[in-house]
């Protein structure tokens, strides 16, 4: 940290909420244009060339490149335990916003308004348990820099895990979705603490930092973890539980390693440990509970089914594509996965 550098927490807070809202607005469009392209193999590249087609998903990175960018301030201005666990408000942030646009086409979900209270039960105890964690934990904001010495149980750790995950994958379709998931946020947790890293060499000017490690780091975990992103969407016939899981290992895994590497101290006194543990606990259960009842979390057929692959999860579908915003495809009209420029195609309803 830079002689006199002092950290704003208001302007941590208020920054990483408006990334998780960020965040939160692109993974409803990810989601949504992951669907509409060729199934492709884990860690394909070739899964870019066709998004980079979609209109929705473009959006979704501009929402991205926002999301990271305030990410980036928050991370400037607090400690990763305190920036972490705010982050998970993307995914509160994506089901309201699914939420409401089903609302605003009137279309009921299945389970109707049941449904929508456990997902705001969900919400809640997510906020309860962020707020708990910061509030018992009280989080310093240790430091922003790391010797070499780092590097090699990072890099050792880091690529066993994540190859661990991909065999898991490898060997069972059905566990696939979910150990890539697991890989995506190991990686992105790996990404928030080398970023953490990085905002400490910023007073060194960019000399600064390309000369030290950890921005390269970033650039192969950054990277490593969206396409793991991109291959857990596109694979989980449903979405709740990938949600789920990189929505919880993101910010365990780099409060985890500002712990170890960083110095970030929380409060541990017996009560506080276990304060804090029942406060991580409540906001993973409201996670789950979030993305089980999230409107998005059921799959779009993927458009290079067969058209008896199609029609069998039509009706279901259709109700998908209706929270979402695009329209209804009245039967004996085509694959829902169809073309992204249909009209309706994007976030907004038709009127």
């Amino acid at each position: 940290m830079a002689a006199g550098r002092q950290l704003s927490t208001p302007v941590a807070v208020v920054s990483a909420l408006a990334s998780a809202i960020c965040l939160g607005i692109s993974s409803v469009a990810d989601q949504r244009s992951t669907k509409r392209v060729k199934t492709r193999k884990a860690l394909s590249p070739e899964i870019f060339v066709d998004l980079v087609r979609q209109p929705l998903w473009l959006a979704a990175i501009g929402c991205n490149i926002v999301g990271f960018a305030l990410q980036v301030v928050a991370l400037d201005n607090g400690s990763l335990a305190l920036v972490q666990p705010i982050l998970v408000g993307d995914l509160a942030s994506a089901v309201l916003i699914s939420w409401y646009l089903r609302k605003r086409a009137h279309v009921e979900r299945p389970g109707g308004k049941r449904a929508d209270q456990k997902m705001f039960t969900g919400v809640a105890l997510t906020t309860i348990g962020v707020a708990g964690f910061l509030a018992i934990g009280r989080p310093s904001a240790g430091e922003n820099h790391a010797t070499f010495g780092t590097l090699p149980p990072l890099a050792i750790g880091l690529s066993l895990l994540v190859g661990a995950c991909l065999m898991v994958g490898a060997k069972s379709d059905s566990l696939r979705p979910l150990a890539t998931a697991l890989a995506c946020g190991l990686c992105y947790g790996a990404a928030a603490f080398s970023i953490k890293l990085v905002t400490g060499e910023f007073g060194g000017g960019p000399e600064r930092v390309f000369s030290d490690w950890p921005i390269y780091v970033f650039l192969v975990v950054g990277p490593l973890g969206f396409l793991l992103n991109q291959d857990a969407f596109q694979q989980g016939t449903f979405l709740a539980p990938v949600q789920a899981i990189i929505t919880s290992t993101d910010p365990v895994i780099s409060i985890a390693l500002g712990i170890v590497w960083l110095n970030v101290t929380v409060r541990n006194t017996p009560a506080a440990i276990a304060g804090q543990v029942l406060a991580l606990l409540v906001m993973v259960v409201g996670i789950v509970v979030t993305a089980q009842n999230s409107p998005q979390t059921m799959e779009h057929p993927n458009a290079e089914a067969t058209p008896q692959q199609q029609a069998a999860p039509l009706e279901r579908a259709d109700r998908v594509r209706y929270s979402l915003g695009a329209p209804s495809t009245p039967p004996g009209a085509g694959p829902v996965g169809g073309s992204s420029d249909a009209p309706g195609a994007g976030l907004e309803p038709s009127s």
